[in-house]
């Protein structure tokens, strides 16, 4: 009988223990799996924490300030960035005359819509960048603010080539510009936020995300100052038509690049560009100040050897692999001044080799400067040349 009681007895404590031996394994088990979770790499950039203050800089190509990345404040969200950058977001709308043939006069219509980003505030007016495809011909330019409150515009400058134009309005109700950042520090793989009024003011401040998916991309253009080699930023953010001259932001809500076109063929998703913001502001900056982007001139029209009847190069030697035929040259040119003359073919600058056009333009406008004295290397025929001339603006 008495073991029989303390065998029982025996029973309960190895329960009791039992049970309290799990519940400790559990707390110790929840203990070590928040530490292992803290220390991933998707919560550990949420759960580290950084102190001191923003330190401004200012970027090397423009006086513009930067807000140095090094330390972010723990309490930025997705969401904080985006309802901080949408401020500075504004529609753009491209009004232009069109005649109505119950009328003897052109009224004004609204011809599309694009997107803007306010990066300048002083005490009139608020500064907003667009890309020149969205206010091309205009007759009217007016922005549309986050609030719904429209103003008219004015245009300041802009520029074919590189799709970006300068606009300004009145300040009045416009507190926030967006901050710089730097697109030179992007990597492959960061985050960064797309925002912008894809498909018409309807969906103004459209948010997607995505990451960058190459830098330094080359895309060929066709602008109406001719096709040109842009820079951009390849992202899978959604890209749309009406997103163009839109913000792309990094994940501190920095501007690091302006939106600006997607490739949109059957079977193609998730890739979309933008203008690395290093590219932009010293364009912008010209702008500001001149009204203008001012680039190197040569004085010459040119035409593809490929695209050229073979009787207009049958002089060439067959070492010559590229070039360009000048077609035309511009009187009082640094070309005609040069002795450059119609049919030469151009073959290199400064020892550079030139295939197209596209390269000579990009060569030109990204090397040199106005009043740059530059060799030109061009066949009249079978004879190599050499002429040297100073570059105009």
């Amino acid at each position: 009988m008495k073991e029989d009681q303390t065998n029982e007895r025996q029973n309960k404590r190895k329960k009791s223990s039992s049970f309290f031996t799990s519940i400790v394994s559990g707390v110790v088990g929840a203990v070590l799996t928040l530490a292992i979770v803290s220390n991933t790499p998707i919560l550990a950039n949420k759960l580290d924490t950084n102190t001191g203050n923003e330190q401004a800089q200012t970027n090397e190509n423009t006086n513009y300030p930067v807000i140095s990345t090094a330390k972010q404040s723990q309490t930025d969200s997705l969401a904080d960035v985006v309802e901080k950058v949408s401020k500075t977001v504004v529609g753009v709308v491209n009004y232009q005359h069109q005649m109505n043939r119950f009328a003897t006069d052109s009224e004004l219509s609204e011809q599309g819509t694009g997107s803007g980003v306010i990066f300048k505030l002083d005490d009139k007016f608020a500064y907003i960048v667009t890309n020149n495809h969205v206010i091309e011909n205009a007759a009217e330019i007016e922005i549309s603010l986050e609030n719904g409150d429209r103003k008219e515009a004015e245009l300041i400058g802009s520029d074919a080539l590189s799709d970006l134009a300068v606009l300004k309005v009145d300040r009045k109700g416009i507190d926030h510009a967006i901050e710089l950042g730097s697109s030179e520090q992007l990597r492959v793989g960061e985050s960064v936020v797309a925002i912008g009024n894809p498909l018409g003011l309807d969906f103004a401040g459209t948010v997607t995300q995505g990451i960058v998916s190459a830098v330094d991309r080359s895309v060929n253009v066709s602008t109406s100052a001719g096709k040109w080699d842009l820079n951009v930023i390849q992202t899978d953010a959604a890209i749309n038509p009406g997103n163009s001259g839109g913000a792309l932001v990094n994940s501190q809500g920095q501007l690091i690049g302006i939106n600006s076109l997607k490739i949109a063929s059957s079977g193609v998703e998730g890739i979309g560009f933008a203008i690395p913001i290093d590219d932009a502001l010293p364009l912008i900056d010209q702008m500001m100040e001149s009204g203008k982007v001012v680039r190197p001139y040569l004085g010459v029209s040119l035409a593809e050897l490929a695209q050229l009847p073979a009787q207009y190069i049958q002089d060439l030697p067959l070492s010559v692999e590229g070039g360009v035929m000048v077609t035309m040259v511009e009187q009082d040119s640094p070309a005609q001044k040069a002795n450059i003359q119609a049919y030469d073919v151009i073959t290199a600058i400064d020892g550079e080799a030139i295939n197209n056009s596209g390269e000579l333009r990009k060569l030109l406008y990204t090397n040199y400067k106005v009043n740059d004295t530059i060799k030109v290397e061009l066949y009249r025929g079978s004879e190599k040349q050499v002429v040297k001339l100073k570059l105009a603006e």
